[in-house]
């Protein structure tokens, strides 16, 4: 049931030189599914990442966030990068990160580097012991299918819940030089990251140094899967990883170059646009729905008030009703947590409707007009608090029957 979904098609999928994809199927949970995925890595490859900020971090996501310290002070690069779907190998303690670990020793020997070269990715159900004899079965079919163009079987590898695989790719030049941009994403359901979504690879071909790429995935993590939610659940495996190969002809050197300015951009606009089509397949979504908080203070106030909107239950119901029943955003906007913000002066928009003005009702507001907006598939909400020059935004659904039935079904 995803919204507007724009789904991609292989041929429009560019492959990036430098990295290259191979698939196969483990059968981790279920048979007869892609379900195992291997991102195999040129040795001019420089790799960055965000995780999870729940503290029952996945064994992967401690073991990759442990494997990339120890390739920025021994000097060897990331080699490949191994993602499971059907397994979050979460909440499994000592035998957890053992298998993590098997999983790194069986592809290193495959590939003929070390296992602290390899960043291991798990998604899928919580608490369960990941199937690690499988996974490691699989592991030689998955080598031998690489090749740069399976971007798209690479999108439906790491697949859970998701309805549809997620994938964008761009093509742009900077300073005269060609560069590509290819990015998959999954998850649609648990989805409220504090820092990426459950799971987010986006690959250039430019060269770009440690710090800099570092710095780069903030940014575009901040600007786009920092801004997404579903549920208001953060996962246990949350990971967004940006990879640049090296193996093209741009340069970036310094942050202040307009080389950096305009690759910054492109990994920005290709991470919305796979951050989007998250939410655009959230569990049981029927609304995309985008929260403009604007004047404000801060960007943190805005951003929490964006989130109180888009976490509550009965705003979101309401959405999936077409139901004006638009005084609910008006109270999640009161106990968001600003404290001395002042009512009196706050205007309420849906898309072009004025529905709130000066902290009441618009007197030239009708209720047609709210459920005519209600009723479309794509619906913006725009709150001005008259305090300030800060912005914020957030992407996010509705909440249907559909989303509790999903969930109640999950292991089944």
């Amino acid at each position: 049931m995803a919204v507007n979904f724009p789904l991609p098609t292989p041929f429009k999928l560019k492959p990036v030189p430098g990295i290259q994809l191979g698939y196969a199927e483990a059968g981790i949970k279920k048979p007869n599914r892609k379900d195992l995925l291997v991102l195999k890595l040129a040795p001019t490859a420089t790799v960055a990442g965000v995780f999870t900020t729940n503290r029952f971090c996945a064994a992967p996501v401690q073991l990759s966030k442990a494997h990339l310290a120890q390739a920025a002070s021994s000097g060897k690069p990331i080699a490949a990068l191994v993602i499971n779907t059907g397994n979050a190998n979460a909440g499994t303690g000592e035998a957890g990160m053992a298998n993590a670990q098997a999983t790194c020793d069986a592809l290193a020997k495959l590939l003929g580097c070390d296992a602290s070269q390899v960043l291991p990715f798990s998604t899928g159900v919580i608490l369960e012991p990941l199937p690690v004899d499988k996974l490691v079965a699989g592991l030689p079919l998955a080598i031998a299918n690489l090749t740069e163009n399976n971007w798209f079987s690479a999108a439906q590898s790491i697949m859970t819940t998701d309805t549809l695989p997620k994938a964008a790719s761009r093509t742009i030049t900077i300073a005269g030089k060609k560069v590509t941009l290819t990015g998959i994403s999954k998850g649609a359901g648990m989805i409220r990251p504090n820092m990426a979504t459950m799971l987010g690879f986006v690959a250039c071909d430019a060269k770009v140094p440690q710090a800099l790429l570092d710095k780069m995935v903030k940014e575009a993590a901040d600007a786009s899967f920092n801004c997404i939610t579903i549920d208001g659940d953060t996962s246990t495996n949350d990971s967004f990883m940006l990879i640049a190969t090296g193996a093209g002809e741009l340069e970036v050197s310094s942050a202040d170059s307009d080389e950096y300015q305009a690759l910054a951009a492109a990994v920005t606009w290709l991470s919305q646009e796979l951050a989007q089509l998250i939410v655009r397949d959230g569990e049981g979504a029927t609304k995309f729905i985008t929260i403009s908080i604007e004047q404000g203070r801060d960007a943190e106030e805005c951003r929490k008030i964006a989130y109180a909107i888009a976490h509550s239950p009965l705003v979101k119901t309401a959405f999936f009703a077409s139901d004006p029943n638009l005084g609910r955003i008006l109270a999640a906007i009161g106990y968001a947590g600003v404290a001395d913000l002042d009512v009196s002066k706050i205007d309420l928009y849906l898309d072009d409707v004025w529905v709130a003005k000066q902290g009441g009702r618009n007197p030239d507001y009708r209720e047609e007009d709210g459920k005519r907006v209600m009723q479309q598939s794509e619906i913006g909400v725009r709150v001005m608090l008259a305090r300030g020059d800060a912005r914020a935004q957030v992407w996010t659904c509705d909440l249907s029957h559909e989303y509790v039935s999903i969930n109640a079904d999950y292991r089944s």
